[in-house]
C-alpha cells in the first residue's frame, strides 16, 4: 500500500463519522475526558484510526466495544456509518444484561413506598369496613 493510498483518520473524526457522537467537539471532549479508550488505552484526540483497533465507546447507560472495520472521515448515513465498525459479541451480550437489569429496576422503583393520599386513605378503610362485615 502507498501513501497516496493509505487514509490517516483522527479518532475524533471516526467516532464523530460512525455517529457515536453528534459533534466532534463532544467526541473530543469524551476522548480528553478519559470516557474513550483506544485497544485498551486512553489516548489523544489525534490518534490515528487503524483497521482492526477496539475501541471503547460510552453511550448514555451502555458502554461500546467496537472493531474498526472501515476508516471515514467524513459522516454520512447511519446505514454506512454502521460498516465503519463491528460490536463485540461480548460487548452486545453486556449491553442487553444491563439493558434487562435496567428495566427489571424500574419495575420495581415504579411504585415506591410513600403514605397513601386521601383517596387511597378512603379507599383502604372501605376496604376494611367491608372485611369486617
Amino acid at each position: 500500500m502507498s501513501d497516496s493510498d493509505r487514509q490517516d483518520v483522527r479518532l475524533d473524526k471516526w467516532l464523530w463519522a460512525a455517529r457515536f457522537f453528534k459533534t466532534r467537539a463532544l467526541a473530543k471532549k469524551a476522548i480528553e475526558g478519559g470516557k474513550v479508550h483506544y485497544d485498551g488505552a486512553r489516548v489523544k484526540t489525534s490518534k490515528s484510526v487503524e483497521m482492526g483497533a477496539l475501541i471503547r465507546v460510552p453511550q448514555g447507560w451502555d458502554v461500546f466495544e467496537v472493531e474498526v472495520t472501515g476508516l471515514s472521515d467524513q459522516r454520512r448515513g447511519a446505514p454506512e456509518a454502521r460498516k465503519l465498525y463491528a460490536e463485540t459479541s461480548e460487548s452486545a451480550q453486556r449491553r442487553e444484561r444491563e439493558a434487562e437489569a435496567r428495566r427489571l429496576t424500574n419495575e420495581v422503583m415504579q411504585h415506591p413506598l410513600k403514605r397513601p393520599d386521601k383517596k387511597q386513605r378512603r379507599d383502604i378503610q372501605r376496604f376494611q369496613r367491608h372485611q369486617g362485615e
